[in-house]
């Protein structure tokens, strides 16, 4: 952001992080998740929120609030990025599918945790300014496509975990399916003003298991034709 420096900036992304311990803090009797790990804390805390918001948002991009980036989309807010991923349960090497990239600052905290992200959205234009920024970043071990969350990435499957950003009404049986035995997803789940965001574990080649988080609120997820 214009005016401020590194220090600056280094500062913003330190307070959005505390505020984040405090929301874990207050949700962990639910979440099962009092203290963020660790790994996480080192991405957010070096990541530039602000480049991955519209130019006129950034001074509100270390604001703990969902953002509007365009097409009747949002960022999420920063606890429930930080949450998602944490239950994700991701180790170094992990084969991550993010369902719906936006412009691409959970893909990029998921290519600093894992080994390969592949990314999709329905919306072009999300992709291509993901791309761009991605790249300015360094982030090399990321593929985005634009395409049809729902249907997942079956060329690339199975995956150890699958990370999806909008709100499926029922259990994605096609995203379930493309994951590795042990594979973990985490997705809101229900109808708009009653979602659920679910963990859902593959627990053998015929079974998953699913786990309720918290209620949450997100857009639904688009399927293409």
């Amino acid at each position: 952001m214009k005016g401020l420096t590194e220090d600056h900036l280094a500062t913003l992304r330190r307070h959005m992080v505390e505020v984040i311990d405090i929301e874990y803090e207050l949700t962990g009797d639910d979440t099962s998740r009092p203290r963020m790990d660790e790994r996480l804390r080192g991405a957010m805390l070096s990541l530039p929120r602000h480049l991955f918001v519209p130019p006129q948002l950034g001074a509100l991009a270390y604001q703990d609030r969902p953002l509007p980036i365009g097409f009747d989309k949002t960022i999420s807010q920063p606890f429930m990025s930080a949450l998602m991923i944490d239950l994700l349960d991701l180790r170094p090497g992990d084969r991550v599918l993010e369902v719906g990239t936006g412009l691409g600052y959970q893909t990029a905290l998921l290519a600093d945790l894992a080994g390969e992200v592949w990314s999709v959205d329905v919306v072009e234009e999300f992709v291509v300014a993901a791309a761009q920024r991605l790249r300015s970043l360094d982030k090399t071990n990321v593929t985005l496509r634009v395409g049809d969350g729902s249907r997942g990435w079956p060329d690339q499957a199975p995956f150890d975990a699958i990370l999806v950003s909008a709100a499926a009404k029922e259990m994605p049986s096609t995203l379930a399916g493309q994951l590795e035995v042990g594979g973990r997803m985490v997705l809101p789940i229900g109808d708009k003003g009653a979602q659920k965001l679910t963990r859902v574990e593959r627990t053998s080649d015929d079974e998953v298991a699913a786990a309720e988080v918290m209620l949450v609120q997100f857009t639904e997820l688009e399927t293409g034709p």
